[in-house]
């Protein structure tokens, strides 16, 4: 895994600045909160009374974070996230995701080509979201798409490194594992119970795949 960039005392600052929390300030960077908190630890605080800008940035009676993000099981109404009216940085882009298919905002197929196959094994579809003007952070509507692989390839670029490549071609194992884990995420294993394939007790993921 390659190792990650340091971290700009003028990146955290910014973050710092559109964000309510670390762990929002760290997913604003696309970066690991561990690898934000180093960073943030090392620089000097810009007010008085704090070490250093993580300990500025900290937020522990949740000041200006809506109340939803708080409680558990709590969602934010999804179409307010994606008209522009919260800050779509406090989520995890695969529950976002997960959530733009539920809810019907984007259909699970290629907005290309409208490819939409189903692999047998585990029921994933080879489907990724694009974000139209390469800005991760913005969530609209308008601004999101679902590409198959072969048009994300054509339109956007490599999906695999070198070496990943390198490793399907040569039947070789890169990251140490021999044969590949096999998961399902929410949506598949919703979709797998609506159209009767499994029951609702039903949670090991390599039962359900070795039985469909």
């Amino acid at each position: 895994m390659p190792k990650a960039n340091p971290l700009t005392k003028e990146q955290i600052l910014r973050a710092m600045r559109h964000t309510k929390s670390n762990m929002s300030a760290a997913r604003y960077l696309g970066v690991s909160y561990i690898h934000y908190k180093k960073w943030a630890k090392f620089y000097e605080a810009t007010e008085e009374g704090y070490a250093n800008l993580h300990e500025q940035h900290l937020n522990p009676s949740g000041k200006g974070i809506p109340k939803f993000l708080k409680g558990k099981g709590k969602e934010a109404p999804l179409i307010d996230i994606i008209e522009g009216r919260i800050d779509a940085s406090s989520f995890k882009p695969e529950k976002l995701k997960y959530r733009l298919l539920q809810e019907g905002h984007l259909k699970e197929e290629c907005s290309q080509c409208g490819f939409s196959e189903r692999r047998v094994l585990d029921y994933k579809m080879p489907l990724l979201l694009n974000f139209k003007d390469s800005n991760k952070k913005n969530w609209k509507l308008d601004n999101l798409e679902m590409l198959c692989y072969n048009h994300y390839f054509l339109t956007i670029g490599d999906i695999f490194t070198d070496k990943q490549t390198e490793g399907m071609e040569t039947h070789k194992t890169i990251y140490g594992k021999a044969e590949p884990e096999w998961e399902l995420d929410p949506y598949q294993k919703q979709r797998l119970k609506e159209l009767g394939l499994i029951d609702d007790d039903e949670e090991d993921e390599l039962d359900i795949i070795s039985r469909i």
